[in-house]
């Protein structure tokens, strides 16, 4: 879990919220990123089979999700579109942002290498480091101020077009690379 990285996300995302708030969304994206980290790590393998689906399809989709949220509000001249703050914390704080394709990647490779067992706890002290990190954040935005602030959002949403990129990159990568191997 990359939290520093996705700090600038999370201010930008919850700069114009009460504290009340904040806290909500902060316990929305902690339980739902570990409802699906943990389900996937049961399931995932399983799921993906029933579905026919593979890691870079989500991979793909995930930065899809991410590039329409970044470029919305990117692109806009007028007051930046809000994510609603009911759904905010799961989709993109939860998922993809702090548990996404890589940390579902790494879970299952961690789990054949050490085991349920350090692959949970690694995961939950992760996200309790992630959890500290959000809590903390207004302490960075005061620092900032409201200049600091509206640019720090604006960078981070172009930082999110970026990660999205990227997301897909490898995607098509990984996608481009299967297939090869299987003769496509």
């Amino acid at each position: 879990m990359d939290v520093l990285g996705i700090l600038p996300l999370y201010i930008g995302f919850t700069e114009h919220l009460k504290k009340r708030n904040k806290r909500d969304i902060i316990s929305q994206s902690i339980i739902t990123a570990f409802v699906i980290g943990i389900t996937f790590l049961f399931l995932g393998k399983w799921i993906f089979e029933l579905l026919g689906v593979m890691v870079f399809d989500f991979k793909i989709a995930g930065g899809l999700v991410l590039l329409t949220i970044a470029l919305r509000d990117l692109l806009q001249h007028r007051k930046p579109h809000r994510l609603s703050t009911d759904t905010m914390g799961a989709v993109p704080i939860g998922t993809p942002l702090v548990t996404g394709p890589a940390v579902l990647t790494t879970m299952v490779i961690l789990l054949d290498s050490y085991g349920m067992f350090f692959t949970v706890l690694s995961f939950i002290v992760n996200l309790m480091i992630v959890w500290v990190v959000f809590t903390f954040a207004d302490s960075i935005l005061k620092v900032l101020g409201k200049a600091g602030s509206k640019a720090l959002s604006k960078i981070a949403h172009l930082l999110l077009a970026a990660i999205a990129v990227m997301m897909m990159r490898k995607g098509l990568f990984d996608a481009i690379t299967y297939f090869t191997s299987k003769g496509f």
